[in-house]
């Protein structure tokens, strides 16, 4: 199949006007200009004066939230926050949580997501759930902080699902679900299980002020909730929550590290003292940052280190959209220093990289994927970077992994 367009946006390179992408089943296998590729063959697809580019990949996602739009005020403490959305759970039941995964994907896929990485508080679903409307992600969220069950066997039982779940759409990743929650015993085991069968790791950290507060000072509401849980504590007042979990070896380079809201001067001299390779995955959720209002995510200081940092929307229990070019929208109007182009790349070929699939997702290039969208444009090539993070309306056209799925 060749697909025609007024532009062809690659993210790797520079725009092509009147270009072309050649797809070889659900490879894109050429690209460049209109006029280097015919063959009277092989079905062609002219998308018109739209700009052609590589689907949007959201590094961070609860999609088991997804009916929770606006039903959750802000809180007055983020312990507060916690201890409602755990209510809310207790009183979901499985056609909920099914309901509202679809939901979900109907949203991403809506506004132009085509991978997800979604973190699953009922990994057990998956077991009867359909394939996936788009390339996933999916991360079983573990917490032994309250468990009956050893650290060891909770993952066990992750590694013995993930060999039984083969399929093309489908990804797996383990997800320690945050310092608070999970032991470091938990974030090491972890560890030596992607390394066992290759998966992606994430985990939530220094989401919160309470969150640094409870770890470095061993006080604050946070620490309060967790002591009332039976949480064991001694790993408190012993420095921040970042420093706590790199330092000890529990997370590294590899991790997509979500948040990453509350550092504190001493992280930003423990990042500042690793090599460039070595630094980890960030993972930035604008509108959830601004729903539990956290002090200004330090985003120049991160991009001038030279750390990965990715654009996700978070869940619909603490953002209003899926959208992620509404997410790019959010950014630019704190970070206006940033081009539009720089913003793509959070969502596109920064995404790929964290997602271990540079050169696969987020590019117009041979070998990579397939996973496309397409929207209306003027046509000139200057200005494109930023039509495209203005742009409102539902992505019009879409293909994931060779197939055309809207049109």
């Amino acid at each position: 199949m060749i697909l025609k367009a007024s532009i062809v946006l690659p993210l790797n390179g520079p725009p092509i006007k009147d270009g072309a992408v050649v797809i070889d089943d659900n490879l894109i296998v050429g690209t460049g200009p209109a006029a280097d590729f015919t063959s009277p063959s092989v079905e062609v697809v002219n998308l018109g004066e739209m700009v052609l580019m590589p689907g949007l990949i959201n590094t961070h996602c609860h999609l088991d939230y997804s009916t929770l739009r606006y039903a959750i005020s802000p809180q007055r403490t983020f312990a507060a926050w916690v201890r409602r959305i755990n209510a809310i759970k207790r009183t979901l039941s499985s056609e909920d949580y099914q309901f509202a995964i679809a939901r979900g994907f109907e949203e991403l896929r809506q506004w132009g997501t085509t991978s997800v990485c979604n973190i699953e508080s009922v990994p057990e679903l998956m077991m009867t759930m359909q394939e996936p409307p788009i390339r996933t992600w999916w991360f079983y969220e573990m917490i032994d902080v309250r468990h009956r069950i050893t650290t060891e066997q909770v993952v066990l039982g992750a590694l013995t699902f993930f060999q039984s779940r083969p399929n093309s759409l489908n990804r797996y990743g383990l997800s320690p679900h945050a310092p608070y929650t999970a032991s470091h015993t938990l974030y090491h085991l972890a560890g030596a299980c992607a390394d066992t069968l290759p998966m992606l790791l994430t985990t939530h950290v220094a989401e919160s002020r309470e969150e640094r507060e409870m770890f470095a000072d061993a006080k604050g509401p946070l620490y309060d909730f967790m002591q009332s849980l039976g949480r064991p504590m001694t790993d408190c007042g012993h420095g921040t929550p970042f420093a706590q979990l790199w330092r000890s070896g529990s997370i590294n380079r590899d991790w997509l590290l979500v948040h990453m809201n509350e550092l504190s001067e001493s992280d930003f001299q423990l990042l500042g003292s690793l090599s460039r390779d070595d630094l980890p995955n960030v993972v930035h959720c604008p509108g959830s940052h601004a729903y539990f209002d956290h002090s200004p995510f330090p985003y120049r200081r991160l991009h001038d280190m030279g750390v990965n940092i990715c654009v996700a929307t978070d869940s619909l229990a603490s953002t209003h959209s899926l959208s992620l070019l509404g997410e790019l929208r959010r950014v630019r109007g704190i970070e206006p220093w940033l081009s539009a182009e720089q913003l793509l790349a959070t969502v596109t070929t920064n995404a790929a990289r964290a997602v271990g699939n540079a050169g696969r997702l987020g590019v117009i290039e041979a070998g990579a994927f397939a996973d496309l969208i397409a929207l209306p444009v003027t046509g000139n090539l200057e200005t494109v970077h930023e039509e495209i993070v203005d742009f409102r309306q539902p992505i019009p056209w879409m293909m994931i992994d060779g197939q055309i799925c809207s049109s």
